[in-house]
């Protein structure tokens, strides 16, 4: 008999170029008991699911008798995460940076307080710069140091 059509399935099953049709016919072929020499090298491969169907699967105690003779406890289940407590960590990471900063600013602030008259009396005296222009000041008021008061205000002119 000639069994040419069967090797060229087999050629084509290496090459992973058969259908499912075609594996079936292979499957069909060497589940038979009157195989050639030449081929029965491939009957476990392709009779294996045949076989398989055949035996037990394992029971539902399969996996509690392994880990009890291993000592292992069962796995834990997965859960459920929700978006909220991934984001968790980034949210208190966010939380230290913006109180970081804050702290951070009112340290400079209570710094730049202490400076910031002097800056600012340095831009008072300066001269202005321009054309001059007569200008009528009221209610100019005058400080006076020593005694913490104000004086009265006077009317100047400037040219």
């Amino acid at each position: 008999m000639d069994y040419k059509y069967i090797e060229q399935l087999l050629e084509r099953y290496w090459e992973c170029e058969t259908s499912l049709e075609e594996e079936n016919i292979l499957r069909t072929f060497f589940s038979q008991d009157n195989i050639p020499v030449s081929l029965l090298r491939y009957k476990s491969l392709f009779s294996y699911e045949q076989k398989a169907k055949l035996s037990e699967p394992l029971g539902d105690d399969f996996d509690q008798k392994i880990l009890a003779m291993t000592g292992q406890e069962q796995p834990v289940k997965a859960r459920v995460i929700s978006l909220h407590s991934r984001l968790m960590p980034l949210f208190k990471a966010a939380a230290i940076v913006a109180i970081i900063i804050t702290l951070g600013n009112a340290m400079q602030m209570a710094f730049t307080e202490e400076q910031q008259p002097a800056a600012n009396v340095a831009e008072v005296e300066t001269p202005h710069k321009g054309a001059s222009v007569a200008v009528v000041k009221t209610d100019s008021v005058k400080a006076d140091t020593l005694s913490n008061g104000l004086a009265k205000p006077e009317q100047t002119i400037v040219k």
